[in-house]
């Protein structure tokens, strides 16, 4: 009997046209598609595995960048996202990356099929970034956690080489740090010249603290260092830090404490969630707010000017709630201005001067600028031409000199030592 002459027999059956039939062949393509839905919960659950990334996730765009260049290569489906490359002359070039657009793409992997399923909420946005909510999902064959794994170390590491060599700058951003500009390129440690011994005995320390998280769990005592550089403007505090900070392959969180909407608990906060390997930045700390040993009429001049007091500062710094691992350097050009409190060791592990320029400094300075046969006695006559004077002169007095007389005879530059103090 074929399929059509028992369909036209089921119509001629009285109980089928009655509709019993009918019912029974409904129930039973309802339970045929329960029955495979369930079946399909099943096998997802036990046989593929799901990984949702959101775009609140510090690895969203690291693995955005990787599916587009090393997962779904061949997507027709793109999303533009412009940035800026910053060459080693200065120069910025623009820079568009395609990554995949919203929706589903196929890629091959670690010998499975996975599918990318990229959303965006268009009704619903990150608060915290003011952008619409987005969410990747990948699901894959197996039950093999390490593939995902595998593929956001490789989307990190795919990250971290378009910023090696570099130094990144953050900025308080509400109440997450952000990147600030383009990566700098590392300044080496050397080409900011301290007077002797400063800068390796600054440097070694905090190698030694980055490499001793066990000594310091072991006695008990907060993983934490606190620096202080104090000295005139214009010597090398803030040059310092950065080229320490590329030394130690750090980024650097520039926090601006006189910043209006910067109160006491979004200070705290940022200083717990602060990105990992970097160096936290505290400039002029003495004209954050106002020392308890000032007078009234000292007091009066600081009124109104930020939100932040100074017990939240020093709660913030090596309170009950502040973060482990952390490196924080301060700088003033008024050692006197500041709080014996804020200043005592535990919050200030190390507090070095850094002044105007010795013998040594003017001497190395030179080397740097220039060379030649005669480099060693032109740099000895060059730091006895400066100091009798017996006048105050900074690093960036002399850089600025050397900048003016780059292409100049070097006697030239020994028979003008008095310009330095022209304004």
């Amino acid at each position: 009997m074929t399929l059509s002459d028992y369909i036209s027999s089921l119509a001629d059956n009285p109980y089928f046209g009655a509709g019993s039939g009918i019912f029974a062949l409904g129930l039973g393509a309802a339970m045929l598609r329960r029955g495979s839905q369930g079946a399909l919960i099943l096998f997802r659950r036990h046989f593929m595995i799901t990984l949702e990334v959101p775009c609140r996730d510090k690895s969203y765009q690291w693995l955005l960048q990787w599916i587009t260049q090393k997962g779904a290569r061949k997507t027709q489906h793109l999303s533009v996202e412009t940035s800026f490359l910053q060459k080693d002359s200065g120069h910025v070039q623009t820079k568009y990356d395609f990554i995949p657009s919203t929706g589903t793409h196929i890629m091959f992997y670690g010998g499975t099929w996975i599918k990318v399923e990229r959303t965006r909420e268009s009704h619903t946005l990150d608060l915290h970034m003011g952008v619409p909510w987005e969410t990747v999902t990948l699901t894959a064959f197996g039950r093999d956690k390490n593939i995902y794994f595998r593929m956001l170390e490789e989307a990190r590491q795919l990250a971290l080489k378009s910023t090696e060599g570099k130094t990144i700058m953050y900025t308080a951003d509400t109440n997450d740090w952000k990147p600030f500009g383009h990566p700098r390129q590392r300044r080496p440690l050397n080409s900011v010249v301290l007077d002797e011994g400063i800068s390796e005995k600054i440097s070694n320390d905090c190698k030694e603290f980055i490499h001793s998280p066990k000594w310091y769990s072991e006695r008990g005592i907060p993983y934490r260092r606190g620096y202080l550089l104090h000295g005139p403007p214009g010597c090398g505090k803030s040059s310092f830090v950065t080229a320490l900070a590329g030394e130690l392959e750090y980024g650097i969180c520039l926090l601006n404490m006189s910043n209006r909407s910067m109160d006491d608990a979004r200070l705290n906060g940022l200083l717990n969630i602060a990105p990992q390997q970097t160096i936290i930045l505290l400039e002029d700390i003495d004209a954050a707010f106002v020392s308890r040993e000032d007078t009234d009429e000292q007091k009066v001049q600081y009124r109104g000017l930020n939100r932040v007091t100074l017990s939240g500062l020093l709660n913030a710094l090596d309170g009950v709630a502040s973060s482990e691992g952390r490196i924080v350097f301060m700088t003033t050009n008024y050692l006197d201005r500041l709080d014996p409190a804020l200043i005592r060791p535990g919050r200030v592990d190390m507090k070095e001067f850094i002044g105007h320029c010795t013998r040594y400094q003017l001497e190395q300075m030179y080397r740097r600028f220039y060379d030649g046969p005669d480099m060693l006695d032109f740099a000895s006559r060059f730091a006895d031409n400066v100091l009798k004077h017996n006048k105050p002169v900074s690093p960036a007095q002399i850089q600025g000199y050397f900048m003016i007389h780059k292409e100049s005879d070097q006697q030239k530059v020994l028979d003008n030592v008095a310009d330095l103090w022209k304004n």
